[in-house]
């Protein structure tokens, strides 16, 4: 290819580039170069410019494509120096030629910055307690009487109320401004605190700067919250309407007060030995400076009170204070500080180590004054970049999305049909500010192309319409990785354009390797060794702002200080906080949904300032939305709202998306939209909002007018919803059905009465259905003419999972032609041992092909050498069944293909859900009369367990359709058996979506007792997601009262509400057995097998073993990674050494809390012991 390069850098910059393009190019002008070169060149002149680039360097490169015609390809470090062609302008001026008047749209940007400004100045001003000062000079551990925070904010109150007028915010202001508040008053006031006292009776900005302080660390959260029953009262249809009533209900006890310390040390509390700061000459500068401009925005304040935008302002301010104090509480203190006279007030402490002495201790760190103007210094200047946060991050351009631009063809057409109608619908919009909205929703069904689709969607809707920033979130972080894979040969997406968000580098290192194997290609690149980080007690240090914004790994190969240098202002230098950094500077983000949840779950600390810096610039795409609970949901729909309250857009992605959510959650993103337009000033006829359904068949979009109440958007959009869902269920009724289902009788378990023989039953129903299934849709081996099928059990616990599998495998009743392998394929097992099951599984259950010629079964059987190993192994037997016994986690995001399945139901969506898998990459083109292909058992083990007794008294856990399940204490199935609730005669024609995505029209949502199955799901997101409650337990309460300004609608529907789980290493040298390990805060791994009563189990009989599907041996998988990372030649010491480090690596095993004993097969995974019946 012929390129041309253009250069306009500056300074030391130009001498940098011109050595680096004369030693690839011809220079045929001062700042030009041409010549051929071949693509890989080409990415290595980029590298070679992106590694010395600095803010002077500005070079593009043009493809020369004919004589008439040549295309930008990309442009390295200062874009401004070039348009979306490449050209460069032919003057320029210095000349301020921006009206801030209507080209800033920022327009409460000063209020924010004052609050903000007021509030850091104030934030930590209840440090300066004695018992405050004596704690940080002493290092002590203990937990103070009364916070710093409450501390401060009585000071606060007190001098409001020396002001004489506690009803406007100019007598409390003036107190500042002209210096006159009195140290006296308010050590008096601290001084006679009780415990019963609120912070009611205050203005409306003083209201504001006291919440600011109260959450600058934590979210407001009565100290009974875990009794939950005992608060239930208090919130519960209880409509918070604004900020001063919550205050006036906020006492010390939520979540300020600690009562196990003594009365004397409340009382050191409550006392001031050196002062208020009063005497600092810098901070009482700064307080009167801010005082000023903050009397200026008084009108304007009350003014985003009464729109109800004053919601958006408090997020910022808070966000910006936040990330100000966690900046400047990891910087070292200023000697050059001129602080009060001594004896002096500290803000916070520092690990100090004595090399001579060959320890670490605590020192005195910032002065509380200099802590004080520093953090509102650095909170301001992150107001400052609000806007260049919001507008001028990097966007992978149209230049790098080639792929991305290729015209779909055959079945993926309807994708550039879906941007074209798109396209139409902003045709007259190009200028509006009616591009920042848009709720989309993807309804395509699976293998059509979604991922590319969202793609190409949210491209088309971006403000050029050919550019790229956005946050894919995903359900499972295994699916991270993969995704990010599938971005960059799908889409074309360089490293520079795709950051990947991973659980630990332990993940992304097992996926390396296995890409390594797939493809017998050594990897040249060295592993990096993770070093255990020392976890410092930041409470202790007086600074809990220093924990880490960002915990899990970060997959980003950008240049750190490409195209966005101011963000090296935002965080501190240290190589942990590049991270941040890349978190919000790559275009494209990949990460487990958890990670962006944290935007609105983060109820203590600061994890969730980069989601939401992130939210300000990256629209927002939730894969595989219905994928969750109704309680997670309602903690998703937050998410959403505050998508919206961002201006950003919101798709989400899922074949079988119940109308409630759709609708619940264009509610959230519709009010949060409309808050945004308040902020902005948006007018009425240029903020409607965008809504758009997609599917394979068709594209429908819609405005849906802002001026209408909220009723009546969401009412709009029902409609709008239902037509289209009313489109696609006549479309897929009539398409050939890969699967048909039949219910199993459990009868015959019902009789029994004994709960462990019961169980063994239902077991034997289970295997039964398995060798039938088998028979019915078996594949045949053309080279051994065996009859071989792979089948799928699904279960809904991981306990009967594992104990199904070892029934399976030690079950002496399987006929004599017949070989069963079985595996257990659930979430308790080792990082290490799933890896491995993950990568075979992801191999030959792969049936993807084309649609003219039948799978090749013997082809697959020979190309895998487990799998020709069991079927030689099974040379007198006729059929061959590879049984893969799964939990709900073969539900999500597995792209596996089975030839049937049985099913332990739990809802209808898990139904739906595992039917996917089953001929899932293999086209049927038309219905063919063969017999069903699901086998659902009448009843889950739940159920058939259940004694008689109501279910109303039931606790929630004990419900059979529950957890995983829809069902409830408030909304449950009127029968427990599956022919009651489920329409036979519909499943028996074909399992699909439908029934999923379409509600019966004549639902009563007020039922508590529900007859169908999949009307209790429609019921029970309908009741969560749209109702109309007030309280803080409510949705409701969340987006339109001011509960959002708590913890409390968390605590209530929490994010993956669940058993707590815990996190160990399986620690083992390659020859001892394994020891299950705790990793401490000093980075050392602690045996706590003994402790946690967890028992190793590596012993299989004869007949057990022969069974399994795919053998594996912990110890042999970390010895092969060692070899292959080490290399031969180590000595066994060595050696022991190494694989004890890769065992602290990726021996991780995640479990749940439990007094019980439990076990750990290898190869099943982690369970319970049942009684008396220990080992294997």
């Amino acid at each position: 290819m012929i390129v041309t390069f253009i250069s306009q850098c500056e300074k030391k910059a130009l001498k940098r580039t011109r050595r680096v393009l004369d030693a690839f190019a011809n220079r045929i002008g001062d700042n030009t170069w041409q010549t051929v070169i071949t693509e890989e060149g080409l990415l290595a002149v980029k590298k070679l410019l992106r590694q010395t680039a600095t803010k002077n360097t500005a070079v593009s490169c043009h493809w020369v494509r004919s004589r008439r015609h040549s295309q930008l390809l990309w442009i390295v470090g200062n874009r401004s120096c070039f348009n979306e062609l490449g050209y460069v302008a032919v003057n320029r001026t210095k000349n301020n030629l921006r009206h801030n008047e209507w080209e800033n749209d920022w327009h409460y940007l000063p209020l924010i910055k004052a609050l903000t400004a007021m509030a850091a100045l104030l934030h930590d001003w209840g440090k300066a307690t004695k018992l405050f000062q004596n704690k940080l000079k002493n290092s002590s551990k203990l937990a103070d009487p009364l916070r710093h925070e409450w501390i401060s904010c009585l000071l606060f109150k007190a001098l409001v109320v020396s002001s004489g007028d506690v009803h406007t915010d100019e007598g409390w202001l003036d107190l500042f401004i002209n210096q006159t508040w009195e140290e006296k008053k308010l050590t008096q006031a601290v001084a006679t605190w009780e415990e019963e006292d609120n912070l009611d009776q205050l203005p409306l900005m003083a209201q504001w700067i006291i919440w600011l302080i109260l959450t600058h660390h934590r979210l407001l959260v009565p100290n009974s919250i875990d009794n939950l029953d005992a608060v239930t009262e208090c919130f519960i249809n209880n409509k918070l309407k604004n900020i001063g009533k919550l205050l006036s209900k906020t006492n010390a006890s939520w979540g300020y007060r600690n009562c196990s310390r003594t009365e004397k040390d409340l009382k050191e509390c409550q006392k001031f030995a050196e002062g208020l700061l009063k005497s600092s000459n810098e901070w009482t500068k700064e307080l009167k400076k801010w005082a000023v401009r903050l009397k200026e925005q008084i009108e304007f304040a009350k003014k985003v009170d009464e729109n109800g935008c004053w919601r958006v302002i408090l997020h910022h301010a808070r966000l910006c204070l936040m990330l100000g104090d966690h900046y400047y509480s990891s910087l070292d203190r200023d000697e050059e500080w001129a602080t009060t006279k001594p004896p002096l007030l500290f803000a916070n402490t520092c690990y100090f180590v004595d090399t001579e002495a060959k320890k670490t201790e605590l020192k005195l760190k910032q002065y509380l004054d200099e802590h004080l103007v520093g953090v509102a210094k650095q909170a301001i200047k992150t107001t400052q970049k609000l806007d260049t946060l919001s507008k001028r991050m990097s966007r992978a351009q149209d230049e790098t999305l080639r792929k991305l631009k290729e015209k779909s063809i055959g079945d993926y057409a309807w994708q550039d049909k879906a941007v074209q109608e798109i396209n139409r619908l902003f045709e007259k919009e190009k200028d509006s500010p009616l591009l920042g909205s848009g709720f989309i929703v993807n309804m395509a069904s699976t293998g059509t192309g979604k991922t590319l689709t969202n793609a190409k969607v949210m491209r088309a809707l971006s403000p050029d319409g050919k550019s790229l920033r956005y946050v894919l979130a995903v359900g499972l972080r295994t699916l991270t990785l993969q995704t990010g894979d599938m971005y960059r040969t799908d889409i074309g997406l360089s490293k520079k354009d795709l950051a990947v968000v991973i659980g630990s580098k332990a993940v992304q290192e097992l996926h390396e390797l296995n890409k390594q194997d797939s493809s017998k290609e050594e990897n040249k690149e060295q592993q990096t060794e993770i070093n255990p980080r020392e976890q410092d007690d930041q409470e202790q240090q007086g600074s809990e702002s220093l924990d880490s914004l960002l915990d899990n790994e970060l997959y980003y190969d950008g240049s750190d200080d490409d195209d966005q240098p101011f963000l090296n202002n935002l965080f501190p230098s240290d190589q942990k906080e590049k991270r941040n950094q890349s978190f919000l500077r790559s275009p494209v983000l990949v990460c487990t949904i958890d990670q962006m949840m944290a935007a609105t779950e983060t109820c203590r600390g600061g994890k969730y300032i980069l989601p939401c810096l992130r939210l300000l610039s990256s629209d927002l795409v939730i894969d595989e939305v219905d994928d969750f609970g109704a309680k997670d949901l309602v903690a998703i729909a937050r998410l959403v709202h505050l998508a919206g309250m961002l201006g950003r857009k919101v798709m989400i992605s899922s074949a079988t998306i119940p109308p409630a959510l759709a609708e619940g959650f264009f509610n959230a993103y519709q009010r949060g939209w409309s808050l945004y337009c308040a902020f902005k000033k948006l007018a009425p006829d240029q903020s409607n909002i965008a809504t758009i359904w997609i599917d394979e068949f068709n594209t429908q979009a819609q405005w849906i007018d802002i001026r209408a109440s909220s009723a009546e958007k969401v009412e709009q959009y029902r409609k709008q919803h239902k037509d289209f869902v009313k489109k696609r269920v006549a479309i897929l009724s009539k398409q050939p059905q890969k699967r048909r289902g039949y219910i199993v009788s459990c009868e015959r378990a019902l009789q029994v009465k004994d709960c462990d023989k019961k169980e063994e039953t239902y077991f034997s129903l289970i295997k039964e259905e398995i060798m039938q299934l088998h028979k019915n849709h078996h594949m045949e081996d053309q080279k051994s003419g065996k009859k071989i099928s792979f089948g799928v059990v699904r279960m809904a616990n991981v306990d009967p999972c594992v104990r199904l599998a070892k029934y399976l495998l030690e079950n002496k009743e399987w006929p004599e032609d017949i070989a069963p392998y079985v595996m257990a394929y659930h979430s308790r097992q080792i990082l290490a041992l799933r890896n491995e099951q993950e990568k075979h599984l992801d191999k030959v259950l792969n049936r993807k092909q084309k649609k003219s010629t039948p799978f090749p079964i013997s082809e697959l059987i020979e190309n895998n050498k487990v799998l020709k190993d069991r079927v030689e192994k099974a040379k007198d037997k006729t059929d061959v069944i590879f049984i893969l016994v799964a939990t709900p986690v073969e539900e999500v995001g597995r792209d596996h293909d089975f030839d049937w399945a049985v099913v332990e139901p739990s809802s209808y969506r898990s139904i739906i859900q595992i039917a996917g898998r089953v001929l899932r990459h293999r086209p049927v083109l038309e219905n063919i009369n063969r017999p069903p292909n699901i086998a659902l058992m009448d009843y889950n083990l739940k159920g058939l367990k259940l004694k008689e007794k109501e279910k109303s008294k039931l606790k929630e856990k004990e419900l059979p359709f529950s957890r995983p399940g829809f069902e409830s204490k408030t909304c449950f199935l009127e029968y427990n058996e599956l022919n009651k609730i489920i329409d036979v005669d519909v499943i028996s024609q074909g399992i699909n979506a439908i029934p999923r995505i379409q509600s019966s029209e004549t639902l009563n949502y007020g039922e508590k007792v529900i007859k169908k199955l999949a009307d209790l799901e429609h019921i029970t997101l309908k009741n969560e997601l749209l109702n109309d409650k007030e309280g803080a337990e409510s949705l409701n309460g969340y987006i339109e009262e001011c509960w959002f300004l708590t913890a409390l609608p968390q605590y209530f529907y929490r994010f993956r509400e669940g058993e707590p789980n815990l996190q160990l290493f399986v620690e083992t040298d390659g020859e001892t057995e394994p020891k299950f390990c705790e990793k401490d805060k000093k980075g050392e791994y602690i045996p706590q097998g003994d402790f946690l009563r967890i028992e190793w189990n590596d012993e299989l009989s004869m007949v057990e073993r022969s069974r399994l599907w795919l053998a594996r041996d912990y110890r042999r998988i970390l010895t092969a990674i060692e070899s292959k990372q080490q290399g031969e030649g180590q000595s066994d010491d060595d050696r022991a050494v190494e694989i004890k480090k890769l065992s602290h690596r990726y021996g991780e095993l995640i479990i749940t809390h439990r007094s019980k004993k439990t076990v750990y097969y290898e190869q099943l995974g982690w369970t319970k012991v049942k009684k008396d019946k220990e080992g294997m």
